[in-house]
């Protein structure tokens, strides 16, 4: 990948017309890019700094695209918090927390520069790698299960209000009633997804601007309860799912054996309990500290699995927030 070559980072700072700015650290990445911190700064040929980074998305005067990576991970924070209260900002990096001139965009934005040329990858000749692009989201797979665990995050009270306690069975029984993501957005589905997906992947736009990110567009319809009955998905599902138990056993690995930076992180949510996120090999789970979780997997395309608290998943979450990494 494209490091700090010094032609690259020329023709990126030459009117770079900035577009967005996202995160990039232990506590809040693009998840698209991976399951922990490390897997994400690997998909940009970056090293895990443990302050982490902040990545400055636009085009150049020609209107290739550039991602340019900063140190100054203060500055593009403050950059977003602005956006987010409707100001304007201008986040014009100083040239010597310039890490990397990185060409193309690790992900999908979905407005441009107005004035200059169309997106397009920059020429080979003022590069020396390939350029980035974001992950492919048209099929479900790794990506979009972490893009959907994101969106369930961010609509949670939407996604809660579809679980009726009383289906829960057990105490140490998970729920099995099998919600699904009622879309996969593709590239056709980016525009106007742009400030949930700015919001989820700790990025916000200008004015201007954000990206989309190719994120699975989770209606919280489900095809349980809320669509009118028991889905066939759900009627089918034994009780106690077995990749839910896994999930569970290796969410439990986590609290002895800490995994790579980022796996687990916690955010704010309302009253006194926090959000949790946790991914790992083919599975993601979202849930709330007070409240359930959800599971979603790699080999179960588009469903959501509810898990009941029961008189384990309390202790467990507990445990997890404890050893979750923060924003700061």
């Amino acid at each position: 990948m494209a490091g700090t070559d010094e032609d690259a980072v020329a023709a990126a700072d030459d009117a770079l017309y900035v577009l967005t700015a996202v995160l990039l650290t232990p506590a809040k990445f693009p998840s698209a890019l991976g399951d922990d911190y490390p897997e994400a700064c690997a998909a940009l040929g970056l090293p895990p700094l443990a302050d982490g980074y902040g990545l400055v998305l636009g085009q150049d005067g020609e209107g290739a695209r550039w991602t340019v990576v900063i140190d100054d991970v203060s500055l593009v924070a403050v950059a977003i918090a602005s956006w987010d209260c409707g100001m304007e900002y201008d986040l014009s990096p100083d040239e010597r927390t310039v890490v990397a001139a990185l060409p193309g965009w690790p992900l999908a934005v979905a407005v441009a520069a107005p004035g200059v040329p169309a997106p397009h990858d920059p020429a080979p000749e003022v590069t020396d790698g390939p350029a980035l692009c974001p992950p492919d989201t048209s099929t479900w797979g790794p990506a979009q299960r972490r893009l959907g665990a994101d969106e369930i995050a961010l609509q949670w009270a939407l996604w809660r209000e579809q679980i009726d306690d009383t289906e829960f069975t057990t105490p140490r029984e998970s729920s099995t009633e099998t919600h699904a993501i009622a879309a996969v957005a593709g590239p056709a589905d980016q525009v106007g997804q742009v400030d949930r997906d700015e919001d989820r992947e700790g990025g916000r736009s200008g004015a201007t601007a954000g990206p989309g990110e190719g994120a699975a567009s989770v209606e919280a319809v489900g095809t349980g309860t809320v669509a009118g009955g028991e889905s066939p998905a759900a009627a089918d599902a034994p009780r106690g799912h077995h990749g839910v138990r896994r999930v569970l056993a290796e969410v439990r690995a986590y609290v002895d054996s800490p995994p790579p930076l980022g796996r687990v992180r916690s955010s704010f949510a309302p009253g006194d309990a926090r959000t949790l996120r946790a991914d790992g090999p083919g599975w993601s789970l979202v849930a709330r500290t007070d409240d359930i979780a959800f599971v979603l997997l790699d080999d179960k395309p588009g469903e959501v699995l509810p898990v009941g608290r029961g008189p384990e998943l309390p202790g467990l979450l507990e445990a997890l927030d404890k050893m979750a990494v923060r924003p700061l």
